[in-house]
């Protein structure tokens, strides 16, 4: 951690390159406390961390979490480097890749021994996602309220399904995402969690099924309604669509570091490209809630609107 208070002038160009190279290679988060922006350090240098807090108490949150998953937030900071030089397809290969490899890791498999119990949700014998088409425009509707449309295998291979169709079609001029009951989406589900056989297996089926993937081949035509609780997947394949809207009673979060993984719905590519990758490591290395306003001031969503029953 770096307190950019206390560093005085621009050094030269090659020094500026040298620390640049040095922050870029190292096997853990680069912290700039940053609470004047206008200090001497701070328009040279801050740009060149993995991000930037303002206050101690963000500090402390991210001091916090890397301590706690120290595994989890180096895995993320490497792959973030990276990732803003790939394209998509790229990105979303050596995410899944980075996944599977904390999944296989012992500070997953703690948080499973301490955290997992299967829900013990009745089966709902609905389709996981509702798809429907009315003219040039298709609806897809996450449909597992009674789970707060916790991201599952079943409605992946529903969104990849319908975004398909789209992609396939080129008459369907709109594709609208949104969700039923009181959250868009709550992030995975955790009943899934570690089920695959082996890591490998794992990224085979990203490789094959992959929503994000589908959702950035046809952005340009895909509306998002966001409300509710926007957690994991819930926010990061919706950074992919052209346009997001969230409700006033959205929340938007960012879980997986503290149970030992990294965001793996394609956040690591999606996010970044929204909101940069500093902010995208400050959401992941405290795992704090923020709120549709800051959403908006960040880029996140693109505005504020009602939520449609």
């Amino acid at each position: 951690m770096v307190d950019l208070a206390g560093s005085s002038g621009a050094p030269s160009t090659q020094t500026l390159a040298r620390v640049r190279e040095t922050l870029l290679q190292l096997p853990c988060p680069s912290v700039a406390l940053c609470t004047n922006a206008s200090a001497a350090g701070a328009e040279w240098l801050a740009d060149r961390f993995d991000l930037v807090v303002t206050d101690e108490q963000e500090l402390a949150l991210v001091l916090e979490t890397s301590q706690r998953t120290p595994l989890a937030a180096m895995s993320l900071v490497q792959l973030l480097r990276q990732t803003e030089k790939l394209s998509i397809h790229q990105g979303l290969i050596v995410e899944s890749l980075v996944y599977s490899t904390l999944q296989a890791g012992p500070e997953f498999a703690a948080w499973r021994e301490q955290h997992h119990k299967r829900s013990e949700h009745v089966a709902n014998a609905e389709p996981a996602v509702l798809i429907q088409r009315s003219g040039p425009q298709l609806e897809l509707t996450l449909n597992r309220p009674e789970k707060h449309n916790a991201y599952s295998a079943e409605m992946r291979d529903g969104l990849v399904e319908g975004l398909q169709l789209a992609q396939n079609d080129p008459s369907i001029e709109t594709v609208v995402i949104s969700g039923a009951g009181s959250s868009f989406c709550a992030g995975g589900d955790l009943d899934e969690f570690g089920t695959l056989p082996d890591p490998a297996t794992a990224h085979a089926v990203r490789s094959t099924r992959n929503a994000a993937r589908a959702l950035a081949a046809v952005a340009e035509r895909v509306k998002v309604k966001l409300h509710g609780a926007c957690i994991g997947a819930g926010i990061e394949l919706p950074a992919f669509a052209g346009e997001v809207t969230a409700s006033e009673d959205a929340f938007f979060q960012l879980p997986e570091i503290p149970m030992g993984l990294i965001p793996g719905a394609g956040g690591t590519v999606s996010l970044p490209r929204r909101i940069g990758r500093q902010r995208t490591a400050l959401l992941a290395l405290t795992g704090a809630r923020f709120s549709p306003e800051q959403a908006l001031d960040w880029g996140l969503i693109d505005r504020i609107g009602h939520h449609e029953e």
